[in-house]
């Protein structure tokens, strides 16, 4: 299982930026999906999850803002972050649930190196 991050970076508050993670190495449209962040000095965060059936979930912390998506013919799963700001300050990583349903928002079993995404004036 490989998961590969790409579309960090530095963002003013207010603005956006997308993120995206290609995976590999499984049947990427038989499972769960998860981006889970970390910001400095903090624990590990879940944000928001997609389950195979299309159907999402978001925490409060990003609800309103931010949207997950997946793309199962390309094996890649989004996160479009809008109005953004220093409180999504952190390392967002990809993540692998361990099946399909429900609890695979809390089980993971892969993780991707993860994005930096900083936001600031």
């Amino acid at each position: 299982v490989q998961l590969k991050e790409s579309g960090g970076g530095l963002a003013q508050p207010g603005g956006s930026l997308k993120l995206a993670c290609a995976a590999s190495g499984f049947t990427f449209s038989d499972y769960a999906m998860n981006w889970v962040r970390q910001a400095p000095g903090k624990g590990q965060e879940w944000v928001s999850g997609i389950l195979r059936d299309g159907s999402t979930s978001y925490s409060d912390a990003v609800k309103g803002r931010f949207t997950i998506a997946r793309d199962n013919a390309k094996s890649t799963l989004y996160l479009q972050m809008n109005n953004l700001g220093p409180q999504d300050t952190a390392l967002y990583y990809c993540v692998k649930g361990t099946g399909w349903g429900r609890y695979s928002l809390r089980e993971y079993d892969a993780w991707g190196q993860g994005t930096q995404v900083t936001v600031s004036s």
